[in-house]
């Protein structure tokens, strides 16, 4: 493939390269989806179009990787596809829009993977659902790992997010989930994403128990002093980790709201569920947590009995 574009001021420019990769990340913003070349790209030549051995178009010149400024062989450029979508909605509309599923999803890790009963780490896994949203309308549930979209696997969270941005407004696809070990099709009216959407949670529990500690866990009853100093408002419910022993992948002030499908109003519910999940041989057991005012999925190793 080639390079065109006009680095330092000199004039056209052509650079020849391989393709390294397809699908980069690199943290650009949520929709990342980079073309990478060792072609090399210098300063002045984003914007330049990127052409394969047809001489056609395959890329728009974006970016580098280097420390010192100039062409080390780490280029990267915006596929055409995506391009050509953009420029589209642009001159039609005037402005970009996306599409809106109303989840905030995680990747699956391994110790998630093994949490969830899977041999596998892929899908995407839901940690929260938008009230109202277009998954909410369709019965997506907190706690759903998403395997398929529009007739598509989502073999990451990357996927996922990508798929549903593509999508028009108004549109119907099917979505694949594995919920309790099931696998369902739901089907999905996709919404149109505003920047103001934001995850809500509602509800109450007024908590009594003793303190406890699990797996290192040291765990106490989020009661109202506990919230006050934890600056934790009265929607997050659940159990309060107080300490960390070890390399537990959880946080001192974490709220333990699920473990495994299980609700926990107490430090004794959180040993009965994890004691559950020994006795039946999982390596590890999925705990729903509230960490800093958002849910998040994290894996509890286990010791099988």
């Amino acid at each position: 493939m080639v390079a065109v574009g006009n680095p330092f001021g000199l004039g056209g420019t052509v650079t020849t390269g391989i393709v390294s990769a397809r699908g980069r990340n690199i943290n650009a913003g949520p929709y990342d989806d980079f073309i990478q070349t060792d072609a090399a790209i210098n300063r002045g030549n984003s914007g330049g179009p990127m052409f394969n051995a047809a001489g056609e178009v395959i890329g728009i010149n974006t970016a580098i990787f280097s420390p010192s400024g100039g062409s080390v062989g780490i280029g990267f450029a915006i596929p055409s596809n995506l391009a050509k979508s953009v420029v589209a909605q642009l001159r039609d509309h005037g402005h970009v829009e996306r599409g809106w599923l109303g989840v905030a999803v995680q990747q699956v890790t391994p110790e998630l993977a093994a949490g969830l009963g899977r041999d596998k780490a892929e899908g995407a896994l839901v940690a929260q659902v938008t009230p109202g949203s277009p998954a909410d309308k369709a019965g997506l549930h907190q706690g759903d790992l998403i395997l398929g979209f529009d007739g598509k696997p989502v073999h990451g969270m990357r996927d996922l997010t990508l798929r549903v941005a593509e999508t028009k407004s108004g549109e119907s696809v099917l979505v694949q989930v594995l919920r309790d070990g099931t696998e369902r099709t739901v089907t999905v009216e996709i919404g149109r994403l505003k920047e103001e959407r934001v995850a809500s949670a509602g509800g109450h529990r007024t908590e009594s128990a003793a303190a406890a500690t699990v797996k290192g866990l040291a765990l106490a009853p989020l009661t109202a002093a506990a919230r006050e100093r934890l600056g934790i408002g009265a929607e997050v419910k659940g159990v309060v980790v107080t300490r960390v022993e070890g390399d537990a992948p959880i946080q001192p002030g974490d709220v333990i709201e699920k473990v495994g499908d299980a609700v926990v109003a107490s430090p004794a519910d959180v040993s009965k569920q994890v004691q559950a999940a020994e006795k039946a041989g999982r390596k590890a057991v999925l705990l729903l947590v509230n960490r800093d005012g958002a849910d998040t999925f994290v894996a509890l190793p286990l010791r099988a009995a």
